[in-house]
């Protein structure tokens, strides 16, 4: 009786267990191109998303972005992963914290989002090195987004980690990602001519190997470069910008008749370069021609839809080889909605568009984020950064950033030069802005933006200390440049036609710049950190006004808000309120002019629109 009473219980905890997974397990889906167009579960689906990128806004905000850009009318949220965000060393994985890339994509779905995955190994998003980890650069023999064994390797490992992570959130297993990226407009690339889609093929089989076996793979090119960037069996998507619809549809249409069609960045605003005027892009345009592809029955993300910020030292530049066009901070794009979250007018055009194309009544556009002013933080400590130096690394010729295993930051080169002697100080392949001392004091300033490496100077004497201290102001993330951006004095010193050796390398990452020793005496002149405090009541977004500074970073509470640089036009540095405490708070600050610094304040608005202005160079002395 027992035995049975047993069986009876056994066999239903089985009925009862086989109920709860039948009940509990996600429905299978199914995201496909058949019949010339998309399909979701065997029903057309028409693609309306945008791009916004976990990377560029504080993960307390996620879910606010998220929801301000579903209720635009989008269907699905595209973002990057950059490689060198998750794996700064090699081996070294970070996917927690601002880095949990899983729980971006998890808190998407939850918002009502599908995910286009965008995972490189190569990803350009005006990122520093195209998102590549600049430790891949002191292998000189390596050769980024080629077919060369250590590189195809070392992306290899990298997508495989990275599927460990996303590849179960794949639609068929209840997750959100319809569609995977295979590279990113490779047929812009100088080697596409050359290698008769080689290497597309082998980043297809990469991101196959990494387990993305059932979302739809995919490529994206411009319409003129599709035929050399696509693979003829994957859906091909095209990229343009404002103004360019009609004409790049008409090529696409000829080069893929089959369909389907799918412009995967439509470029919604522009992005910024130091020294430059502020990019504003036709809004009337980008409305009417989002409309015009959707009522085409085309699929369109707009590039972007939520730029958000580099933050930290993350930006890139752009470079044909000839110019160098570094990045600002800001990544705000002039997207429909703005770098601190709040949606521009046509942000609300855009929505009206998709509503009527589609018929659906979108989401209700939540309350914008608040923002806020700060008082004046008097920075009231400081200390010189020569006296926060490292030990330095000793070598005959200069180091990279890359030797030295550093990604970001500064580089300090040390030599003595003998005299009396004048002549050109010229720094071969400067990466990417100097400032030279003779004997702590400034004798001028190098920049690889306006293609100067060369400086007059005079040695007065039998010898002065030379000082040289180089600023990665962001590597080239587009064309074949990229390959040789290592950062700092890439190929060796002259001074008067002779090269100069014995070189004391000091590396200056500032990963905790917090830590230093900060005194309350006078601030000197030149390269200097300062350091305030304040006190506030409920945290809200502002923007810190950096425009009576000169050039430098800055940190609050540990978080590195970006570069600052006074020629603009960018004269303000998003803060997230996320990032403040409710009572004390602090701020760092490094700047290259150093001397008497006012207070810093925020502001409720953003100043990404000001005027170009002149750096100040005039040499000056600097106490030590």
């Amino acid at each position: 009786m027992v035995s049975a009473l047993r069986r009876v219980c056994a066999a239903l905890f089985l009925l009862l267990a086989a109920s709860t997974v039948a009940h509990s397990a996600p429905a299978s889906h199914r995201f496909v191109a058949a019949h010339g167009r998309f399909e979701l579960d065997g029903k057309p689906f028409q693609i309306i998303s945008g791009d916004m990128d976990y990377v560029r806004t504080p993960r307390a905000h996620w879910r606010d972005r998220l929801r301000m850009a579903h209720a635009i009318g989008i269907n699905t949220v595209m973002t990057y992963v950059f490689w060198n965000f998750h794996e700064a060393q090699p081996g070294q994985y970070d996917f927690t914290g601002q880095r949990d890339v899983a729980e971006f994509i998890r808190e998407a779905q939850q918002e009502g989002l599908y995910v286009i995955l965008r995972p490189g190994p190569y990803s350009c998003g005006e990122w520093d090195l195209g998102g590549y980890p600049a430790w891949l650069l002191r292998d000189r023999n390596l050769k980024l987004r080629s077919l060369e064994p250590t590189y195809q390797q070392a992306a290899g490992r990298w997508i495989d980690r990275l599927g460990q992570e996303l590849a179960p959130l794949q639609l068929d297993r209840g997750g959100p990602i319809l569609a995977v990226q295979v590279e990113n407009e490779y047929g812009s690339f100088q080697d596409a001519r050359e290698n008769d889609h080689a290497y597309m093929e082998r980043a297809r089989q990469m991101v196959l190997h990494a387990g993305f076996t059932s979302a739809l793979l995919y490529t994206a090119d411009g319409a003129e470069e599709m035929t050399r960037g696509s693979l003829p069996d994957l859906p091909a998507a095209v990229d343009f910008g404002t103004g360019d619809a009609e004409r790049s549809f008409a090529l696409y249409r000829k080069l893929r008749p089959e369909g389907p069609y799918f412009c995967a960045e439509y470029w919604a605003g522009w992005f910024d370069h130091w020294g430059a005027k502020h990019e504003h892009t036709d809004s009337a345009k980008q409305v009417a021609e989002v409309r015009w592809m959707l009522q085409q029955g085309y699929s369109v993300s707009m590039y972007m839809l939520f730029g958000g910020t580099s933050f930290g030292w993350f930006s890139g530049a752009n470079s044909n080889g000839q110019n160098y066009q570094p990045d600002v901070t800001s990544y705000d794009y002039d997207a429909p909605i703005d770098e601190a979250g709040q949606p521009r007018p046509k942000f609300f055009e855009l929505r009206k568009v998709i509503q009527d194309a589609t018929g659906v009544a979108p989401p209700p556009v939540p309350q914008p984020p608040i923002l806020g002013s700060l008082s004046p933080v008097a920075l009231t400590e400081s200390v010189s950064l020569w006296d926060t130096l490292p030990a330095p690394v000793e070598s005959e010729q200069p180091l990279t950033m890359e030797d030295l295993h550093q990604d970001f930051g500064y580089v300090l080169y040390r030599t003595t030069l003998h005299g009396p002697a004048s002549g050109d100080l010229v720094l071969d392949q400067l990466h990417s802005y100097a400032r030279i001392y003779l004997d702590g004091k400034l004798a001028g300033t190098l920049d690889r933006r306006l293609g100067k490496m060369t400086l007059p100077i005079t040695v007065a004497g039998k010898e002065q200390r030379l000082d040289i201290l180089v600023e990665n102001s962001g590597r080239v993330n587009f064309t074949d440049v990229l390959r040789t951006e290592q950062a700092g004095i890439t190929h060796g010193v002259t001074f008067a036609g002779k090269a100069v050796t014995g070189w004391q390398n000091y590396s200056l990452p500032f990963r905790d710049p917090a830590s230093t020793h900060f005194t309350q005496k006078p601030a000197s002149e030149g390269p200097t950190l300062y350091r305030g405090t304040f006190n506030i009541g409920k945290p809200t977004d502002t923007f810190l006004d950096m425009r009576a500074y000169g050039k430098g970073q800055v940190w609050v509470n540990g978080h590195a808000l970006g570069r600052y640089w006074r020629i603009g036009p960018q004269g303000g540095l998003y803060l997230p309120g996320a990032w403040l405490h409710a009572g004390s708070n602090e701020v760092v600050l490094l700047d290259l002019d150093g001397g008497a610094v006012p207070p810093i304040r925020g502001v409720d608005h953003a100043l990404i629109d000001e005027p170009v202005r002149a750096e100040r160079v005039e040499p000056k002395s600097a106490a030590h």
